[in-house]
């Protein structure tokens, strides 16, 4: 238990198993994510939720995903039937019994994960750990409301959690190395790949890839081309999607709240202000897929209801003429040299090692190789370059270079 780290006695990882109770505050989708991932490792897991409707949809989902791991060989009856059995239900946070570890996953709301961390410590002993899956907000804001705020940290899971391999763990201020590797431990236990971070606006994943979306609407803004074709220029970089057609599948409200979230918690910085383009999809209610149109427009024709973008063809040969041309109309070397940019500087101010900047980008979205080891196959001469005509043709801040890219090899 985490009260036999904090009088000395040292654990290992084999040690974990007897970790006991999980709590889960929200169940949502991520919610009932992590609750399977705990239930998974073998915890007894505790769901709460103001909304019983929601609970009830998130139990009966996790049974059917549970059954579904059986049908495919995963897992066996037995091991289904008692993660089943493990998952409580509880109708009020002080309901919960004692925990050694409670998730936060609720709507990105800082008052109202304020208040369920106040809750939270108000009932629980002085050495639960309480973690937020929060994806941008201030860990420090959200332990100020706490008594004991060195057990407060982050643990931002990916959607959906069952899958996605990357937790983001996050320090803030006041946390306690005890419970910060306590927590990487558990992380690993539950067969996720965890990278530590501080409490910067957007952690890693959030705040590196903010040009890759930034940078292609802005050159959609600008006329260079249309957006299938910018988006075929990325995939041709290696990237899975284009940044247009994941905003889209992202949905262009939440793409744009957790950029917004960055740009303000920066003090407004050039780096991450927000496209006149994504602001306008937004407040027409061109969200993406969800809605049938954003950046395209789509059509569910097929059997399975998926998607389809209707009319949209890139310009193989505009394509061409794009990439390795003038850097302003450069789709991949604008894109790389700010996503270099931003994980170089990140590393410079001592928020993340540059191995966990690395991961958390191949882990987190897919990105074919990690920024900082892009940057060394570019060459960091040539990333500065190449943001120093950036900043000259368009001034203002956005394309400014870090520090650290003068003192690079």
């Amino acid at each position: 238990m985490v009260e036999e780290a904090l009088n000395g006695e040292g654990r290992t990882d084999a040690d974990l198993g007897d970790i006991g109770v999980i709590g889960v505050i929200g169940a949502g989708s991520m919610g009932a994510g992590i609750a399977q991932v705990a239930l998974l490792a073998g915890h007894r897991v505790y769901l709460h939720d103001v909304s019983p409707d929601q609970v009830e949809h998130a139990v009966t989902s996790i049974e059917a995903r549970l059954r579904a791991q059986v049908d495919k060989g995963r897992l066996t009856h037995t091991e289904a039937d008692a993660a089943v059995e493990r998952l409580g239900v509880v109708p009020a946070i002080e309901d919960l019994p004692e925990c050694e570890l409670v998730v936060e996953a609720v709507r990105e709301d800082l008052a109202l994960k304020c208040e369920i961390f106040a809750e939270l410590a108000r009932h629980q002993t002085p050495t639960t750990i309480l973690a937020t899956n929060t994806s941008s907000l201030d860990v420090d804001e959200i332990a100020d409301r706490v008594q004991d705020p060195e057990r407060v940290l982050g643990l931002h899971f990916f959607n959906p959690a069952p899958v996605m391999e990357l937790v983001e763990v996050v320090r803030g201020s006041w946390t306690s190395d005890i419970y910060l590797d306590f927590a990487r431990s558990l992380v690993r236990r539950w067969g996720k790949s965890p990278v530590t971070c501080a409490s910067t606006p957007g952690f890693i994943v959030n705040r590196v890839a903010r040009p890759f979306y930034g940078e292609a609407q802005r050159m959609l803004e600008e006329g260079v081309a249309d957006a299938a074709t910018l988006d075929a220029c990325l995939r041709g970089a290696g990237f899975r999607m284009g940044p247009l057609e994941l905003t889209d599948l992202i949905g262009q409200d939440v793409n744009l709240a957790v950029g917004m979230s960055v740009w303000q918690q920066t003090d407004r910085d050039p780096r991450y202000a927000p496209t006149r383009l994504q602001q306008d999809l937004v407040a027409s209610g061109r969200l993406g897929r969800k809605t049938g149109q954003g950046i395209y427009t789509y059509a569910s024709g097929d059997p399975a209801g998926r998607a389809q973008v209707v009319g949209a063809t890139p310009d193989e040969s505009r394509v061409a003429e794009l990439v390795g041309g003038p850097v302003t109309t450069d789709p991949v070397a604008r894109t790389l040299a700010m996503l270099v940019n931003e994980a170089v500087d990140l590393v410079h101010r001592g928020e993340a090692s540059a191995q966990d900047v690395d991961t958390a980008m191949v882990l987190g979205t897919a990105y074919p190789k990690g920024p900082l080891a892009w940057g060394r196959e570019l060459g960091h001469d040539v990333v500065r370059h190449t943001l120093e005509e950036l900043d000259a043709a368009y001034p203002g801040g956005r394309y400014r270079p870090s520090l650290a890219l003068e003192t690079m090899p």
